[in-house]
């Protein structure tokens, strides 16, 4: 059995200003897309060019950030959002949905894609080996946090967290680092290396997220407020399986037109 260190979720303060470690898990996502995305401009692998790489930026921090808090919102605490409505502002408070965040970041990448006039789906095909990267940032920042963590377990790797009794449990953040992230980055970035028929990089992402999720939330406690919902899935599943369904759709089209 493993106990969780209980980092200080705080990395350090200069007077009133508090960096926190999440805060910077967010910064290593944006920076490692950006880094990515110039190799693969570098490698004349890309449908924009350095500059409009800002423009793509900008627009995924934007679309992460606010479709975060709405899918939040929406998916998980409708009613209590609805009672009290400014605290949906309250992004301090933490509350962020990956789902939501991915449907943002379609709608950011849509503007981006209109006002650059690029394909959407060579701009999708591109964008999607660059966003594992930072998932595995986010879930290693839940890990330090301590929050978001597994079922109770007897496996030997069993970690206690702080606020989770005394019963050891899956350290879900880390699986989560490990297949969404890692495993997901690796798998996009070998198979966009070589040219793809349009939409099939986009298609795994879609696959290959949808998969991940659905497996490790067996091992990840289900948020307190939802429990399990029907068939004994998670919130995280029922969300994660129209993702593996639009993915097979679009790899089946892909294939087709190509």
């Amino acid at each position: 059995m493993l106990i969780h260190p209980n980092f200080d979720p705080v990395l350090f303060s200069v007077g009133p200003l508090a960096v926190r470690w999440y805060g910077l898990m967010y910064l290593l996502a944006f920076g490692a897309f950006w880094w990515l995305g110039m190799r693969r401009i570098d490698a004349g692998r890309a449908p924009v060019t350095r500059a409009q790489m800002d423009d793509l930026l900008f627009g995924g921090i934007v679309g992460v950030i606010l479709g975060g808090r709405l899918g939040y919102v929406l998916f998980y605490k409708p009613a209590y959002y609805l009672a009290h409505p400014l605290e949906a502002f309250a992004l301090w408070h933490g509350g962020m949905s990956f789902h939501g965040g991915f449907l943002g970041v379609l709608a950011a990448m849509a503007f981006v894609a209109w006002r650059q006039r690029i394909n959407w789906w060579d701009l999708m095909d591109f964008v999607a080996p660059l966003v594992p990267v930072g998932l595995a940032a986010g879930r290693l920042g839940n890990f330090i946090n301590g929050e978001l963590w597994g079922r109770v377990t007897d496996l030997p790797w069993g970690m206690v967290f702080r606020g989770a009794g005394e019963a050891p449990r899956h350290p879900s953040q880390l699986y989560q680092m490990a297949l969404e992230g890692l495993a997901l980055f690796a798998l996009l970035w070998w198979f966009s290396s070589r040219p793809r028929p349009r939409m099939q990089v986009s298609a795994l992402f879609l696959i290959g997220y949808g998969v991940c999720r659905f497996l490790v939330e067996f091992a990840r406690e289900p948020d307190s407020f939802l429990g399990f919902l029907a068939l004994g899935l998670t919130m995280g599943q029922w969300l994660s399986l129209p993702m593996i369904a639009a993915g097979l759709l679009l790899f089946w089209w892909s294939a087709r037109r190509a």
